[in-house]
Order: C-alpha cells, then structure tokens, then sequence
C-alpha cells in the first residue's frame, strides 16, 4: 500500500538495464544520489538536487506527514542494498542511521506511514543484519541496534492507540505523542482503513523480535475492530471511519486508496504469524471483493450498503498491487486480466496516471513514480515463469530511463500527457521499485540470501518468515467465528506452486492475456455503470440519462420525481435539481436517481473543462539535461498554439527590462531566442509584443511570487488585455517561480540553455547524454510521440481543491458534509437542447474516434474565470451554470454519507 517504494556514470539510476537473454538484470543505483545531494534530509528532491527537509520547503499537505527528519529515504532502503548485493554499502548505511538519525524530533507524522517505512524500513535492516552476521563476513559489529531503534520508535507509537475502539489516531508526535498542547494532534476523529489495518506485519515482527507482546496485542485490536466493523451483509469495509464511534464516514470500497493493504495485511499475517483467523477474514473480504468489485479487467469502487451500486467510474492507481496480492492468494486468472489492462493504460500513457476513468482516460494526471504494478509484475512472472512479463519489467524500465531520469536523479511525473516532472522522489521509490525491478530480471545466484525464506511488507520490507514460529502469548480476545458461505472456488491455492499453477500449458497466461490486447486503444469501452437485474426487468423503461433530460420534458420530469429528483426553478432564472434518496418510489429508483445526478455531475464536468486551455511542456534539452528536466508550464489564451503547430526550440535569454513592459533594450541578446520575462506590473499580452518586436521566438513568463510552484498552485493560464492579440505570433508560456529558477540556475551555471516549448515532451534517448546536443536546424528531424488524448481533473481552479489534496496520495480524514443532498443547476434559456453526449462514438470503419482530441484541463487566467458551463450539441452552445454545489458534488463523488 502507497497512500503509497548504476551503471557507474556520474548520473546513475535504475540505470540502463537491458535484459541480457530475457533473464539477468544488470547493477542499478540510485541511493547514491539521495546521499549525495540530501542526506540526512528525509527525501531527495531531484530537479534542485538538494534535500527535501520539512518545514524549509512549500508544504504538500498530508503528503508532508511521511517526513519526521528522520532520513526517511536512507531507513526505506537498508534492504534494498542487500537485495542488491550491496552489502558494504549496507553496512556503511548501517552505521549511518546509528549515528545520525534522531527518533525523538518534535514532529507531527502518520502514523501508516511511520510505521510502513521507518518501522518497517528498521524491521527489514535488522533482518538481512542478522542474515549477514550468520553468513560471517560482514555485519560481525552488529549488536541488535536496528532492533532497539525500532523499539524506541514501536513505543513513541503506542500512545496512537489510546482510543476506545483501539482504532490508532492518524497522526502522532514523535517527541510529545497526542493531545498535549505541545503535540498539535490528538484532535483528529477519523482514519482510513488502511490506516488502522496495516500494522500487524511491523508491530507482530517487532514483538516476536524483542519479546515485547505489547505491540502485536495492539496491532491484532486494531484488526480485530476492524473486522467487527465489516458490513454484514456484503462483508465489505469503507474507505474511512470513526476512531472513536467505529461508524463509516465514507461508506465506498474498493481496493485502491484508503483500503488495499488492510486486504494484503491479512493475508500476510496470515503467512507471517499462522494465525488461521486471518486467512478466514480475508477470504470472507476476498469472497465479497469479487463478487462485488470485481468486473473483470476493472475493479470499481462500490457502496458497502448497496454493493450493487458503483460508487464512482474511475480507479486509482493504488489498486495496482492487487494482482500481486492475487498471485499470492493463487487466484491467477483475474490477476492476469486486471495487470494486462494496467499495462495497456501504462503504453498509453507511459505510466500510471494516479487515476484514470472506466474508458481509460486519465482523471488524475500525476504519477509519483508508484511501485505497485512493479510489484505485481514480479509476482505473476514468479508464478507464471512467462517472459511476457520481463518485456513488461523492460517496459517500465525504459520509461524510467527515458522519461523520469533527471541529472540528480528520478523525478516523479507532473502530468504523464505532457511528460512535465515534480521535484519530487519518493522513499518508496528506492524501497520498491528498484527492490522489484530488479528481482524481477535476477537470477537466483545474483541474491545472497533465498527471498523465499522472507515475506514482503507493504513497503517491501523483507520479515523472516521464521518469526511464526517464535513463541507468543498473544490475547486473542476477538476471535473470528462468523463467515459467509463462500464459494470454495475461489480458494483452490492458498500459497501458489509454479509447478502446479500450470501444468503442461505455458500458453496459459497468454490465453488470458489475449482477449484483453485492444482493450484500451482499439476497442470502445464505455463508461461501466452496473444496474441491478431488477432495472432490467421485463418490459421495463431504461432510465433516463443526463444526456438526454429536458427540463420542460413532463414525462422526464415524472421519472425524477419517481427517482426523488425534485427540479427547483431559483429566482435566477436557473434549475436545480436536489435528489432526496427517501423521496425515491423505491430503492431501486433511489440507485436510478443517484446515478442519474452522478452522470449529470460527469457531463457537466466535462464540458466546463472542455472550455479551458491545456498545460504546456517546457522541456530543458541542452547539455547536461539533454531533455530530462521537464516543467510543467500554464498556457497562453494568445500567440502561437503549440497544439496545432510544430513544438518551438531555441536557447533562452533574459529581456532587458525584465518586466517586458517597454522597448527592450538588449534587443540583440533575444534576437532568435526564446525571451525570459517576469511577471508583473503590465499585461501579458504586452509584454509579448515587446519581446516578439525585438525580435524573440517565444517567449517564457516567470511568476514574481517568489516561492510558488506547480507543485502546490494550479495552474496558470495567461489571459489577454481585452483586444485584438491576432498580432501576436509567437508562443507564450507561463512558469511559477520553483520552476523558472530552474531555468536561471541553469543559466548561471552553464550559460547557454536551450529549451523545447511543446504541448507535450517530447521522446528522448539516454543514450544522448554522451553525444553533442542536437543544433536547432535539426528540429525537424525530431520525432514527436504519439499524442495522447485524455482529460483530466487535476488541475483547478482557484477555489478548487489541489491536486495534492485530491488525490489518492493521501487519505481523507476530514468529516463528512453535513448536507448530503446532491443537486445540479441548468439554465432554462436551453431547456429543450439536449446536452452532448461525451462519450466515444464509432466510425463508419469501425475504428474508435475519441472526443477527447486535445488536453483538457481546468485553469487560472490573470482575469476571473468564469464558472458558466457550457454545453453543446453539434457545435451549438447551450449555458448551464453548476450552482452552489461544489460540496454536494463532493460528498457525492467521495460518497460520504449514504441515505440509501
């Protein structure tokens, strides 16, 4: 779970790492860099190539909570050295960790994260310690301090869990616990499952460890509660609950964000502890997964109460790992299928986005390098033993090297349509996705010790599996004694066997694989929306779509009132439309109702984001980035459209007054360059006339907000002055200010800096970084990748959610909306037009046409946006305006309360 993990030259990374007859994998690096430009810092930020120390940089939000200024990215990857075959250099980070890291910092941290990385990260050191100090040749020092470490820190946990249901609070101060005054904490009410639930492998292992029974009798209450939580009916649990109360907060589920690893950690205490209780629990939850989520290659977030009801048509990337957790439980046929469908999203997109929609467009648009469909590609190739998966481990590979390599590192992805990074590496990417790519290639004499003798945490932490048969008096005062009647089909392996998963047929796999090859690019999948069998019934009307609802319809007007839709008429002018589940004619209308709002939700969304302009690539291509530093840029209402012409590229130069605001004076420095302008003091339009007179090519606004970022600000959309800009030919794009000092700092270093001004970035080969960097006369010759049409939600406006918050990175623990209500407004001007249909629709050759045909994202102009929407059928523009119902749309698309 992730809310969640060299080749020798002086830039090193998983590095190039050809596959040498489909099998061995070749040395990878990458914590050198983290040592070199952060340590001790908790994490590397690999645009800036420094450290990233909380406190002294922009906060992130709860991504932050991860950071205890406890070098977090050394402790994430001890094992991962070893793993390596990196044993001297384990035992210098060894040393380092004893000596340098202080576990008593006065800061606030998660609790899930705390315990998965540093706890876990300590575990897993003093495991492969041990190993190493059996083996006789290193470690010969080495006492048990990890393990006394981890103590130390297993006890600044404990007082999490001073609740009545023994559910952990979210957060902790490391120095002064929860509810002091000095502890800014204590005061939270709910935690996501996953939280509360994976702790068990950590807390279990360090008691097992130390003797100390403490730990695991917390973790197992933990669980316990849990489990005595679960929805009855359809043995689900929701994403968010109440730590004291034990009620839902957020009543949906799935096995993405907020809920994977609680699944995982039962099955893996299982292994770990051979406790048969959590293997019942978790084929009870397994049971309800796939007879519930599960829609075969997707897995579709459901309520818990309803769990024939969808609850939202996109999934998150977090749900990645589950095919791996598949592979171990031995039900290989859905892992099959689900990873394949991963893997043609990721060949669209070249990664992951953070989350993407039922017909494969992307609705979260970053990706911080996450590990989880490393992690179940290593395992369906352990299983299966199907070179097909080395090619897929080739492919990530490759797209690491070519895409997210920057000269301190690996920078997570900004936006995976245009190819922009964040300065941003993540511990886990070091603690997991080296860890993974890496076994994944390796032969068994390449790793010194068996991997089969250990089990992998969330964080792919390696624990002995030895420590089950360590004794322990453990209270077990919850036993499990209640289970559905499941079907035993589901359950033919517990521990996967290759030699028995696939007798006699290595086609197996791809038999599966086959039917799934178009499922994204070729074929037209529609947005999945599953309606019970009752809809269905004999000679019963479908319900009525979004699509197709006219305000001045009596008959459309029966049916939501049938679905307890009620239509409001404002003083305005507007309509609103207010669905109350209890008005509904019957349950099943409530469900017809609910989705009906939901689909007039996604419509409205879509057509308001189709209005604004998409994000712009700025893209470093001068020796020594050589096209691996890409900055997310704001586009331009004016100048030249980098979407429909060929991408500009020249070196940049500073305009002389750096304003733009007047005749500049050093017209000869931009003269064929690309102008550097700070924002500020005159209008953008003008200060593109200024620089296109002097002669430049294009021209690059830096935000005078000293501080601002992509990172933790929407995205800046230039406005311009109000008249006719026709006269502007060349391209503008806007940088905050991290991003533009990028830029200056390059310039002060090396001089000449030319730069790539495109809508998307554009291919580079690593291969280029020994070769002299390309002249401008040879743009022509480059090759653009394959453009790839989708749309997305990240990006809003200024009263809008940040992607950071909104994002699966971290898990909501805020209460829910009181007004459960779910309303839409529409101007009545239109009310006979039916709004446009946005789905894909099918040429007459019977090829996929995508609507979607440029970028679309939401954007801040210099001038207020206006929050109109506005919706078209066939080119003619109907006004509709969402009214006062950015909270309901929340609590709805979050599903924080249920009245179904």
């Amino acid at each position: 779970m992730e809310p969640g993990g060299g080749d020798g030259r002086v830039l090193p990374g998983v590095g190039h790492v050809p596959v040498d007859g489909g099998r061995r994998a070749h040395e990878q690096g990458g914590e050198a860099e983290a040592w070199e430009h952060a340590y001790p810092a908790d994490e590397l930020m690999p645009l800036t190539c420094r450290g990233r120390v909380r406190g002294q940089e922009p906060s992130r939000g709860d991504v932050d909570d991860a950071l205890g200024k406890f070098s977090l990215t050394l402790i994430d990857s001890l094992d991962t050295l070893v793993v390596l075959n990196k044993t001297k250099e384990f035992e210098d980070a060894v040393r380092k960790v004893l000596r340098d890291v202080n576990l008593d910092n006065d800061v606030v941290v998660s609790v899930f994260e705390t315990n998965i990385r540093v706890l876990g990260g300590l575990l897993g050191g003093h495991s492969l310690a041990i190993m190493l100090k059996e083996k006789g040749e290193y470690m010969q020092w080495y006492n048990d301090e990890l393990l006394q470490m981890a103590k130390q820190l297993g006890y600044k946990l404990l007082p999490a869990f001073n609740t009545t249901s023994g559910l952990p609070y979210p957060r902790i101060n490391l120095k002064f616990g929860i509810r002091k005054p000095e502890a800014r904490t204590g005061t939270e009410t709910d935690t996501c499952t996953a939280c509360a639930g994976t702790l068990i492998l950590e807390f279990a292992a360090l008691s097992r460890f130390t003797g100390a029974t403490i730990f695991e009798e917390y973790a197992r209450k933990a669980l316990d509660f849990l489990w005595e939580k679960r929805q009855r009916s359809s043995n689900l649990v929701g994403v968010t609950i109440n730590i004291h109360t034990g009620d839902w907060v957020r009543k949906d589920s799935g096995v993405g964000a907020g809920i994977d690893s609680y699944y995982e950690y039962l099955l893996k205490a299982y292994v770990l502890l051979g406790d048969d209780s959590f293997l019942e629990r978790f084929n009870t939850h397994y049971d309800a997964i796939m007879r519930y989520i599960s829609q075969p290659p997707l897995l579709l977030d459901v309520h818990i109460h309803k769990p024939m009801l969808n609850a939202r048509t996109w999934m998150d990337a977090l749900l990645a790992f589950f095919p791996g957790l598949q592979v171990l439980k031995g039900d290989i046929r859905p892992a099959i299928e689900t990873h394949e469908m991963l893997y043609q999203v990721i060949k669209k997109h070249n990664f992951l986005p953070e989350a993407f929609t039922t017909d494969f467009r992307v609705h979260w648009a970053q990706h911080p390098l996450r590990p989880e469909f490393a992690e179940s590609t290593y395992f369906l190739y352990k299983a299966t033993g199907d070179p097909y998966y080395l090619e897929v481990g080739k492919t990530l590979i490759e797209n690491l090297n070519k895409y997210a390599r920057v000269p301190c590192g690996f920078a997570a992805m900004k936006d995976v349509r245009t190819g922009s990074h964040e300065d941003r590496m993540d511990s886990f990417f070091l603690a997991e996705m080296f860890k993974y790519l890496y076994l994944l290639f390796a032969d068994k004499e390449d790793i010194i010790f068996d991997i089969e003798d250990y089990i992998f945490t969330t964080e792919a932490h390696l624990l002995p599996l030895w420590l089950s048969t360590t004794s322990q008096n453990i209270s077990k005062k919850n036993t499990t004694s209640e289970y559905t009647e499941l079907d035993d089909s589901n359950f033919d392996w517990t521990c996967p066997n290759t030699q028995i998963l696939f007798p006699n047929d290595p086609l197996y796999a791809q038999s599966i694989r086959e039917p799934l090859k178009n499922v994204v690019d070729k074929s037209c999948p529609r947005g999945i929306i599953r309606v019970r069998e009752e809809s269905f019934r004999s000679g019963a009307k479908p319900p009525l779509r979004a699509r197709d609802f006219m305000a001045t319809n009596p008959e459309h007007l029966e049916i939501l009132k049938k679905m307890g839709v009620s239509l409001i008429h404002l003083k305005d002018g507007r309509v609103q439309l207010v669905q109350h589940a209890v008005q509904a004619a019957s349950s099943i209308d409530a469900e017809d109702g609910l989705r009906f709002m939901q689909e007039m939700i996604e419509l409205s969304s879509q057509q308001q984001k189709e209005q604004q302009l998409p994000p712009r690539a700025v893209q470093i291509v001068s020796h020594p980035f050589f096209g691996r530093v890409v900055l997310t840029a704001g586009p331009a209402q004016f100048g030249l459209d980098l979407s429909k012409h060929k991408e500009t590229r020249g070196f940049v130069a500073s305009s002389k007054p750096y304003n733009g605001c007047s005749e500049l004076t050093n017209p000869e420095a931009v003269m064929g360059k690309i102008a550097l302008i700070q924002r500020g003091q005159c209008m953008f339009a003008e200060k593109a006339r200024n620089i296109q007179n002097a002669g430049a090519i294009g021209g690059i606004v830096i935000d005078d907000n000293e501080g601002s970022s992509s990172d933790t600000a929407p995205l800046f959309q230039m406005a311009g002055d109000g008249k006719d800009t026709d006269d502007i030919q060349i391209p503008m794009l806007f940088l905050f200010s991290k991003e533009g000092s990028i830029i200056l700092d390059a310039i002060r270093e090396y001089e000449e800096v030319e730069v790539l001004l495109s809508d998307k970035a554009k291919d580079r080969d690593p291969d280029l970084e020994t070769e002299e960097p390309p002249s401008s006369e040879n743009d022509s010759q480059n090759q653009s990748a394959e453009q790839i049409v989708s749309s997305s939600q990240e990006v809003g406006l200024v009263d809008q959610e940040s992607p950071e918050e909104s994002s699966p990175n971290s898990h909501p623990e805020s209460s829910s909306p009181a007004d459960t209500d779910i309303a839409a407004s529409v101007s009545p001007s239109e009310q006979n037009s039916n709004p446009a249909e946005n789905h894909e629709t099918t040429s007459l050759d019977g090829e996929c046409t995508d609507l979607d045909n440029q970028l679309q994202e939401q954007s801040e102009t210099e001038e207020d946006a206006s929050p109109n929407v506005s919706w078209g059928k066939k080119g003619q523009p109907i006004d509709a305006i969402l009214a006062d119902w950015n909270e309901d749309i929340e609590a709805f698309e979050m599903m924080e309360k249920d009245e179904l």
